[in-house]
């Protein structure tokens, strides 16, 4: 409450000042100091007076807007702006109580500002969604009060506003810039050769700085007389499918983010990638029961198909059902395509439980299972271990990040392609993936 000691601050010295002579004149009976005191009070009353004049005289002294995206990236960083402007013709000071979402848990924070008239103050907060779905901000409140900060006025203004948080575009627009750009290599993207020939002439184009040498046309140079080459396109129109589990083993989190939410993002990344590849790309998400299912498609609206689907979906808290999902995949998706499978095995038990099915998948398909390293597990398994139960912790820790890579080992020997990642390396090790499968022809 600390807003509230600054604007009594100069009441109370005077009131103070004012007692004190009061009842030392009162002591000792000295009339000038009563006269003293009298005209401190008058005084401090008068000032009150003339404060609550300016404070309350103009009925709307400052104008507030607050400026947010009407959709936010889930676990990006979205900055929130708040302008205020005085329209009045005196100096204003204020405190500033945002409308924060209960979400952010945010109670304590206050923008404070002293304004002259007509001036213009902007204030910047970040907010970084965990969540998807619908998130309030609800109304701001202001404490006005004038130069002489006796007065405090209460002003509400109406800014409530929902804004929807929605898978990260700003993810997928990061990691196309990095697929497409020629140097890639530094951001973890890799640059995977070509086995065989599955491309097909388009054009003829002028050589510039990172087409391979092998291309250029001597025929089509010496007639030009400066370097051409052939341009090849990549066999396309492949079809690829990203399959979602919705159970609760997705349910585990790593820095405020769960499994679901991670797979959610890489999605979207991977499949705005595919479709830039030329492939068709499809969605189909379950647990006990199959969810969404977005036939292959690559068409100009399939992107903001794809995003409205990943927006709604909702967690089951039961076991995946791999049985329903192989009827599912086999009743609606008749061509050979590729299957990227986002889920979480956290026991050898359970993965061996849908072993079966993915076998049966992949027999028909091209099958890559996606599943997450526990990184709280690897800290505790590598910790200098300092007592016995920091030992035992550490052991049962161990075992349980290397029952991961059994897992990862037995699905291999199987046939399945799988990917075994930190929830932070999802989409690159995806995306890597889904490159080397190109460049092998095996889709």
């Amino acid at each position: 409450m600390r807003f509230i000691s600054d604007i009594f601050l100069t009441r109370f010295f005077f009131l103070l000042f004012a007692g004190i002579v009061l009842l030392f004149a009162a002591s000792f009976a000295v009339e000038s100091l009563f006269v003293v005191g009298e005209i401190c009070l008058l005084g401090l009353f008068g000032l009150t007076f003339l404060d609550a004049l300016l404070t309350f005289t103009s009925k709307e002294p400052l104008i507030v807007k607050r400026k947010v995206q009407n959709r936010l990236n889930l676990g990006d960083v979205n900055e929130v702006e708040i302008d205020v402007t005085n329209q009045s013709v005196q100096p204003i000071s204020f405190h500033l109580h945002e409308g924060f979402p209960v979400e952010m848990q945010e109670r304590s924070k206050v923008f404070k500002a002293f304004l002259k008239p007509k001036e213009k103050r902007v204030f910047t907060y970040e907010f970084t969604p965990k969540e998807r779905g619908e998130y309030t901000f609800r109304n701001v409140f202001l404490l006005v009060s004038s130069v002489f900060n006796l007065i405090s006025r209460k002003i509400t203004i109406e800014l409530e506003e929902c804004v929807k948080v929605y898978p990260s575009v700003l993810q997928m627009k990061k990691f196309e810039l990095l697929v497409f750009q020629k140097q890639k290599t530094t951001s973890g993207i890799k640059k995977i050769r070509r086995i065989g020939n599955t491309s097909e002439f388009e054009q003829i184009k002028n050589y510039v700085q990172g087409d391979e040498v092998k291309t250029i046309n001597w025929k089509a140079t010496s007639r030009r007389n400066e370097l051409m080459v052939n341009q090849y396109q990549e066999e396309k129109s492949q079809h690829i499918y990203c399959i979602i589990d919705k159970s609760r083993n997705m349910q585990v989190q790593f820095e405020g983010l769960s499994m679901l939410d991670y797979s959610i993002n890489s999605t979207l990344v991977f499949a705005n990638i595919a479709l830039r590849k030329g492939d068709k790309t499809g969605l189909i998400t379950f647990s006990d029961k199959i969810g969404s299912q977005l036939p292959a498609d690559k068409s100009g609206g399939q992107m903001r198909r794809i995003i409205e689907e990943l927006y709604n979906q909702k967690t089951h808290y039961l076991e995946p059902n791999y049985e329903l999902l192989y009827q599912s995949v086999r009743r609606t998706i008749k061509t050979r395509s590729l299957l990227v499978l986002f889920t979480n095995f956290e026991t050898e038990f359970a993965m061996r439980r849908a072993l079966p099915m993915l076998r049966r998948l992949n027999q028909k398909h091209v099958l890559v299972v996606v599943f997450f390293q526990n990184t709280d597990l690897q800290e505790l398994a590598f910790q200098q271990a300092k007592n016995t139960k920091e030992i035992y912790q550490s052991t049962v820790a161990e075992r349980m990040t290397s029952m991961k890579g059994r897992i990862t080992q037995e699905l291999q020997k199987n046939g399945i392609q799988t990917i075994l990642t930190l929830p932070s390396e999802l989409s690159i090790n995806t995306i890597n993936k889904y490159l080397e499968l190109k460049a092998k022809g095996s889709i």
